[in-house]
């Protein structure tokens, strides 16, 4: 000691570096504190730092204490800190010489006591429902026969076995499990990537994709089921395509992943009844209404039948539909025949009195020609009565205007008379031609149907002593004058013999089955 102080020096205390004295404090500190619970406010924290250990403050109403979480202490803790955050640090108390303060180095974390973690919560939920995160709107109906159904939950504890075993009972199916720790820090971050991972799985890939995902955790304190409280799994839950239902705890706890599911079950186990339907009761419905569905057929059956035969019965038969028609056709065929053979003998009748002779002929010549002078003399006589009637009335309108208006009224008149002239003439001429043209066809006919032309061709017309023209060779008696006109004259003739007359031919019988016939 007496080396440190120098020669001069007047006093007898002891005189230390700095570093001595911090590295004496920091001793006595770390003896005196080396094991401490503090309870205070977490104070500037901004998460962890880039070296992943995490700086932040411990402060009361009158006292603020730096804090240092390790890194390898930070990933072991089961929540994560937050800003104004009351809490209970367990550590040591330790000095920084690079800056002469004391800190305390945290080994272990915990809320301090429960109302502040439900302080906390409030605050968490008020926040995420303002999103609309918690919106009924939102929610998807639960399938009613999922295919495929997947689990988030420990595969070591019972809550799997339970739900598992459950939907065996009620319908089996296929059961995708994707394990995640249920407690602890790392419980957000599992469960909200196993959430999102079932929604990333393909429709038709070789992992069968879920229809409904069950998040099940069994029963536990408010810290126990912290993680579930986690903002990233509430986020991952309401944003999951596939329809989740919450089975977190017993049926008095519950967690911010209650709110954003899309059903809440109130154990695991129930989880598994809303999840799939009772296979036996489906089948007894099924059968309900297959019986159902027959017994309705089978009735249905029976009154249209029921209302076939009815109708059948009100229907006639088809002799009754037809015995109107048949007597009527029936009636109809025997009057055909008749009906034939009357028209028949009208036609012949008429035919026998149209006789087309020269003299006929000659007739209907000489009523066109008086038709014809009739018109063409009434034609005349109504043109000069129209001549008369204007020359009359030009008359007057020349007494009513001057000469000059007369005289051009005169050669209007003049022309107009000319133009009807001509146009009477025109009209005569024409009408004479189409009568002469009339004529001149009538005269062919006559000539080509005349006697006289067969009469060149070699026939002769035999006729008796008063003119009557003989047709057939029965009608000529023996003896009997004749004349026989040729076509350069006549001569007259007597019959030697009379004519043998032929065997008359029997008639052939009429079939009663036919019509008749008209030849």
């Amino acid at each position: 000691m007496s080396d440190i102080l120098p020669a001069d020096s007047k006093t007898n205390a002891a005189e230390f570096t700095v570093s001595e004295i911090s590295g004496a404090l920091k001793r006595t500190v770390e003896d005196a504190f080396g094991n401490v619970r503090v309870r205070g406010e977490i104070s500037g924290y901004r998460g962890p730092h880039s070296s992943g250990h995490a700086y932040f403050a411990l402060k009361d109403d009158r006292a603020r204490l730096e804090a240092v979480i390790w890194k390898g202490t930070m990933s072991k803790l089961r929540f994560r800190p937050e800003e104004g955050m009351e809490v209970v640090a367990s550590g040591k108390l330790t000095t920084y010489p690079g800056s002469s303060k004391y800190q305390i180095v945290i080994d272990n974390l915990e809320p301090a006591g429960a109302g502040a973690l439900m302080a906390l919560l409030e605050e968490r939920k008020r926040k995420l429902a303002a999103e609309g995160l918690f919106d009924p709107a939102r929610k998807r109906p639960i399938p009613h026969m999922p295919r495929v159904v997947g689990v988030v939950t420990s595969p070591t504890g019972a809550v799997i076995r339970d739900i598992i075993h459950r939907i065996t009972d009620r319908f089996p199916l296929h059961v995708l499990v994707w394990p995640v720790r249920v407690q602890g820090d790392t419980t957000g971050a599992e469960v909200s990537n196993a959430v999102a991972g079932f929604n990333a799985l393909p429709a038709d890939g070789p992992v069968p994709r879920p229809d409904v995902l069950i998040v099940a955790r069994g029963g536990g304190s408010l810290e126990d089921l912290w993680g579930f409280n986690d903002e990233a799994v509430v986020r991952a839950v309401a944003a999951s395509a596939i329809p989740v239902i919450s089975a977190v705890g017993h049926e008095t706890d519950w967690t911010l992943i209650d709110l954003a599911a899309d059903m809440r079950a109130p154990t695991p186990t129930g989880a598994a009844e809303l999840a799939v339907p009772v296979r036996a009761e489906l089948e007894a419905n099924l059968s309900r209404l297959s019986a159902r569905l027959k017994g309705c057929v089978l009735r249905h059956m029976d009154r249209k039948r029921q209302g076939l035969r009815a109708a059948a019965r009100a229907l006639p038969s088809a002799d009754q539909l037809l015995a109107m028609p048949r007597r009527h056709f029936d009636e109809v065929t025997s009057r055909l025949a008749r009906a034939l053979t009357v028209s028949t003998e009208r036609k012949r009748a008429r035919l026998d009195a149209i006789r087309l002779s020269p003299a006929t002929l000659d007739r209907r010549i000489a009523d066109v020609r008086r038709t014809t002078d009739r018109d063409m003399a009434r034609a005349h006589a109504a043109l000069r009565s129209l001549m008369r009637e204007k020359r009359s009335r030009l008359d007057r309108t020349a007494q009513r205007v001057g000469p000059q208006p007369l005289l051009r009224r005169q050669q209007q008149a003049s022309e107009s008379l000319a133009v009807l002239e001509r146009r009477l003439d025109q009209a005569a001429r024409l009408r004479l031609e189409r009568l002469r043209g009339r004529a001149t066809q009538c005269e062919r006919l006559l000539a080509t149907l005349s006697h006289q032309s067969i009469l060149e061709r070699g026939f002769v017309l035999v006729s008796d002593a008063d003119g009557m023209l003989m047709k057939r060779a029965a009608d000529v008696a023996p003896h009997a004058a004749l004349a026989l006109r040729f076509a350069d004259g006549q001569v007259g003739a007597i019959a030697t013999e009379a004519p043998a007359r032929p065997k008359p031919q029997p008639k052939p019988k009429k079939d009663p089955g036919t019509q008749g016939s008209l030849f």
